[in-house]
Order: structure tokens, then C-alpha cells, then sequence
């Protein structure tokens, strides 16, 4: 992946769903459909691995709320993503 930085567009590779770790939604909540636009926040890494990097995305899900999401840098793509 290209570097990204703080306010870079980005698009989900993948559909993107709440593995349990986003309190306030329900298990297997989908944030983003694969190819859906968000946008980077942070960047980081994982304290129990510091070699993973972990990326904090703001998308926006299809009812409209807006959602702050960590997700790994395969799960995200600097260019928009082909969805067919």
C-alpha cells in the first residue's frame, strides 16, 4: 500500500463488519461494503505487536452513521476498489 496520511481517502477491500470490538453496535455490524469511501484518522500499532500496523478509518455505514473503525492495512486501499 502507498504510504496514506491523516485525511487521505481510502476504500474497503473487503466489507468491513464489527468483530466485537466497536462497543455501542451489534456483533457483525457492517461499517463498509467492499469498495465503500472512508476516511483515515490515525494511524498505529498493535501494543501486543508492534511490527502490525493498524489504521483508525471513519465510514460512514448505510444508514448513515458515522463510525470510527480499526482496520488492518489489507482491509483498506489508497485507490478505489473494483466491486464486481
Amino acid at each position: 500500500m502507498s504510504r496514506l496520511e491523516k485525511g487521505d481517502a481510502v476504500f474497503a477491500t473487503t466489507t468491513i463488519v464489527n468483530d466485537g470490538s466497536v462497543p455501542g453496535y451489534p456483533e457483525q455490524h457492517v461499517f463498509a461494503e467492499a469498495g465503500s469511501m472512508g476516511m483515515l484518522v490515525n494511524t498505529g500499532h498493535l501494543e501486543e505487536d508492534p511490527n502490525q500496523e493498524v489504521l483508525l478509518v471513519a465510514f460512514t455505514d448505510a444508514a448513515g452513521n458515522p463510525a470510527l473503525v480499526t482496520c488492518l492495512p489489507d482491509e483498506v486501499s489508497g485507490e478505489p476498489v473494483a466491486t464486481h
